[in-house]
């Protein structure tokens, strides 16, 4: 009777295989993902501060390269671009006060002009209804319609004067860190990554966050460039063809820039913004719906056409995804966590499709 043959023993000097690596329970990554979410809500004070700094230095990262091929010390070429952007920003907001103001001072009253007409337009309908409620009251035995008292607080200036010192000094830590994560953010990183134990892991995180630095960074300041070019194109339109003046015009333009950073959000209420500026500015209806439908036409052009031949299919995000992460950023960050919200759902997406085993989350994003 045969044996069976047994299996060679492994060698002694064989590498074992790798053992397994343990899951987390799924109840275990539930509440470290609430943890992890409660924590950016609550600290959103510093949180906040942190990310601008990390997106304004994404922005200058592609430019202070550029300037350091021309043998400038990137401490030089990180003062020169935080330089140029205040700059560019002080004068921008100095030659936008001005018409922000007036705007705001008129369209009261225009608004109170506007509301009058609409009333005449439906008084007919408003006849009918207080024909209907005296109708009402004679059969329901009503002597009169009871009076609402509405209460109305005023701002505490207290609270005006000290939110103040609050927003300068969360400025100023905007532009520090801005400028020392343009400065020491590669040593920094590269001091993180030298804490990993094996140089086979610290090879893979290094090429990873520079993949990630420098994808996120093309995007950032592609995207920059592109709201940009529309809201000069925006503002160029208004002044040339609809004779809104230059200093209004740009006004607008670079509230459409700004609202172009938040998707389907931001257009929403760039659309409700150019109803309001077309009836304040035109008496004609036709005229007054111009500056709402030349907005709705350029941001079709600029997200149908010019962004995805611009970037590509590598970053682009399911618009559910894409909503879902608005209204959760928004809801942890306000209107900051709106504009940020497309940049951080990138950088996951791009951190996903590298990971081993996480492609398929990643794929749930596209």
């Amino acid at each position: 009777m045969s044996l069976p043959a047994e299996s060679p023993a492994p060698s002694a000097g064989a590498p074992l295989p790798p053992a397994p690596r343990p899951r987390a329970p799924t109840s275990l990554v539930v509440l470290a993902t609430l943890a992890v979410g409660y924590t950016l809500w609550a600290a959103q004070t510093v949180v906040l501060p942190v990310m601008l700094a990390v997106f304004f230095a994404l922005v200058g990262n592609p430019i202070i390269r550029l300037l350091r091929k021309l043998h400038l010390p990137r401490f030089i070429a990180a003062l020169l671009v935080l330089l140029l952007g205040l700059s560019a920003t002080v004068a921008l907001a100095m030659q936008l006060a001005g018409p922000a103001s007036e705007w705001f001072q008129q369209a009261p009253s225009q608004m109170r002009q506007i509301s009058r007409e609409l009333r005449n337009l439906t008084k007919p309908v408003q006849q009918a209804n207080q024909a209907a409620e005296s109708f009402a009251r004679a059969a329901g035995g009503e002597s009169g319609r009871q009076v609402q008292i509405v209460r109305t607080q005023l701002d505490d200036p207290y609270r005006a004067l000290v939110r103040t010192p609050k927003l300068a000094a969360s400025v100023l830590a905007v532009v520090l860190l801005t400028f020392f994560f343009m400065v020491y953010g590669e040593n920094l990183q590269r001091n993180a990554i030298a804490l990993l134990p094996s140089q086979q892991k610290q090879r893979f995180t290094a090429e990873i966050l520079r993949d990630i630095e420098r994808e996120v960074s093309r995007y950032v300041l592609t995207i920059s460039l592109i709201n940009t070019t529309v809201g000069l194109v925006f503002a160029g339109i208004l002044y040339a063809l609809l004779s809104i003046p230059l200093q209004e015009a740009l006004l607008w333009g670079t509230v459409v820039a700004l609202l172009n950073f938040a998707p389907y959000v931001g257009p929403l209420i760039g659309v409700m913004l150019m109803l309001l500026m077309g009836f304040v500015n035109f008496h004609a209806p036709l005229q007054s719906l111009l500056p709402a439908l030349i907005y709705l036409l350029l941001h079709t052009v600029e997200g149908q056409v010019v962004t995805p031949i611009v970037l590509g299919r590598r970053m682009a995000i399911s618009p559910l995804m894409l909503i879902l992460g608005l209204m959760l950023f928004g809801w942890l960050w306000g209107m900051i966590g709106l504009l940020l919200a497309v940049p951080l759902l990138v950088c996951i997406k791009m951190v996903l499709n590298r990971l081993e085993g996480m492609q398929r989350w990643a794929r749930l994003l596209e």
